[in-house]
């Protein structure tokens, strides 16, 4: 994904494409990538049992199973077959990266390193049964709750925490 973005984009600072390339390749954006693949369906096809069925629609395992996929091609295959059709399967992710804020944690950070601030995340709370958690955290700053977050994963509310704590500093 890196030579892909260095290439089609040279004039973005390295920042920026380190940027794009981390949202592009998360956790997240694989799950997606992984879901439109329909991986999760083709491993159910290959297991029975409720516990198979749970993880094939689970974010963790779709992302973890589209990145062994691709190993596994890339391994058979090597880097130049497989580069183009992995772009392409990333290609609405990098659009999404390319028109979409999508890492308020890192500008925080950035900001508050500026000001020789820094910033901690705390989980306020958690609910719901193991396997749909709903996340509650706050971006603390110098003692100070600046920011508070709800998301299906910890890093999803630290990102709202994030989000909101950046709009109370540049309104200040």
């Amino acid at each position: 994904m890196a030579h892909a973005l260095y290439t089609r984009y040279p004039e973005f600072s390295e920042g920026r494409l380190a940027k794009i390339r981390s949202h592009v390749v998360s956790r997240a954006s694989c799950a997606v990538v992984a879901g439109e693949l329909e991986l999760g369906r083709r491993l159910a096809d290959f297991s029975e049992g409720e516990d198979v069925e749970r993880l094939a629609k689970n974010r963790n395992v779709l992302a973890a199973l589209l990145e062994a996929v691709l190993g596994a091609l890339f391994l058979e295959h090597g880097f130049a077959a497989i580069e183009e059709a992995v772009v392409g399967a990333f290609a609405d992710r990098i659009d999404y990266a390319l028109t979409t804020y999508v890492d308020h944690k890192t500008e925080l950070q950035e900001v508050l390193a500026r000001l020789s601030r820094q910033v901690v995340y705390a989980v306020v709370d958690v609910t719901g049964p193991a396997h749909e958690r709903y996340f509650t955290c706050a971006a603390v700053v110098d003692g100070e709750q600046l920011g508070v977050g709800q998301g299906r994963s910890k890093k999803a509310a630290e990102q709202e925490a994030a989000k909101e704590a950046l709009a109370r500093l540049a309104a200040a």
